[in-house]
């Protein structure tokens, strides 16, 4: 999975990652964790959307 995803999927999910664990650690940081979380599941959504487009010769 992780060869499909890419540079940027990995980078998506180790934000996701940091995110969730900043909300668990601290709970006056709950805005700056949900903002790496959205970032992080973005990014992984990028790469798969991409990664799938090229594999249809559309992008």
């Amino acid at each position: 999975m992780l060869r499909n995803l890419g540079a940027v999927g990995v980078v998506g999910i180790v934000l996701l990652l940091a995110g969730i664990a900043l909300v668990a650690y601290e709970s006056l940081l709950i805005a700056a964790g949900m903002a790496l979380i959205l970032a992080g599941l973005g990014l992984v959504v990028k790469s798969l959307v991409s990664r799938m487009l090229q594999s249809f010769g559309m992008f």
